[in-house]
């Protein structure tokens, strides 16, 4: 997908107020909008103010959005970073006047996924005695904590008016649970950690949605858990008893005779425990010595007489 910049878009500096791009939609809208306008892209144009404006007029979305930094350049090949929005605590405020379907794959992967069920949240009317709002931030957290479980500090981020409207961002520190066994995606609720409530309305919740750091070693998928292992094309060959890491530990693992580069190794219920437990599969990587030296040269040789084998012969060559 292509970054887009909201700012260059609605025509205002990163520091405008929101009163500046209010002024700055309401003109750019009339004179795109389709009913209206003559210009060719006037609809295509007016679908981007309105994407653009739903972004920098929500002091939360605007605050995340600028998180991203200015490093971006407006059709520059873009994907989020894991940790992009990592702690940003976003209220149940929801889509002001707009339809998030009508955005595009940019927005999608900004604000797409805030509240559990997806999407943001609904905006609610207030009475004079209201619960608060229900907050939503995702929180990273190391591979190894759903495996044992863990209590650990968690900082967010939430925005608040300062001068002219611009959002100022402030933080709080949390102490939170991370139960044994949680899965990606799912969330962590703590009740009463959310917006404050109007007269004698209690707080709302805050839910944590749970992603993992990407690993130097491992990848998750569902309950289950990936790992590649490097082996010695003897011990892929003639077959061996190593020592193969788990999220949980080293475990001695029996490899198979004859067996090929990239096959996986089944380790039940060594997944992320769960009611069901998912499994570890450990994938072989054939590592090759190098011939960085005389002897070695000398020792590819030998290996290569001893052998008749065509590694291409089931290409057709």
């Amino acid at each position: 997908m292509r970054y887009k910049d909201y700012y260059a878009v609605m025509g205002v500096a990163r520091d405008a107020s929101q009163d500046e791009i209010k002024r700055a939609y309401r003109k750019l809208a009339r004179k795109f909008h389709p009913d209206v306008s003559k210009e060719p892209d006037a609809e295509a144009r007016f679908k981007e103010l309105g994407e653009a404006y739903e972004v920098l007029k929500d002091p939360e979305k605007r605050a995340a959005y600028d998180g991203l930094g200015t490093k971006w350049q407006a059709g520059q090949d873009f994907r989020p970073p894991p940790d992009w929005n990592e702690g940003f605590e976003f209220h149940g405020g929801g889509f002001t006047g707009a339809s998030p379907e009508q955005f595009s794959d940019f927005f999608d992967s900004l604000f797409g996924r805030a509240a559990p069920g997806g999407g943001f949240a609904g905006a609610t009317r207030r009475e004079f005695h209201a619960r608060g709002e229900d907050t939503y931030a995702k929180i990273l957290i190391d591979l190894e904590d759903a495996y044992t479980g863990r209590t650990r500090s968690v900082t967010l981020e939430h925005t608040e008016a300062g001068p002219g409207g611009r959002p100022s961002v402030k933080t709080r520190t949390l102490n939170v649970s991370i139960p044994k066994g949680v899965r990606q995606g799912q969330h962590i609720r703590l009740a009463g950690q959310g917006s404050p409530g109007i007269g004698r309305g209690g707080r709302g919740d805050l839910f944590l949605e749970v992603e993992f750091r990407p690993h130097r070693f491992y990848r998750v998928e569902g309950n289950d858990v990936f790992v590649d292992l490097p082996v010695a094309p003897w011990e892929a060959a003639l077959g061996a008893t190593v020592k193969a890491p788990t999220p949980s530990g080293y475990v001695d693992l029996r490899i198979p005779p004859n067996s090929s580069n990239g096959r996986k190794l089944r380790l039940k219920d060594r997944g992320i425990p769960a009611r069901q437990p998912g499994d570890l599969f450990v994938v072989l990587n054939v590592a090759l010595p190098k011939a960085d030296s005389e002897a070695a040269k000398n020792a590819y040789t030998e290996f290569a007489r001893a052998f008749d084998f065509d590694a291409r012969a089931g290409i057709g060559m």
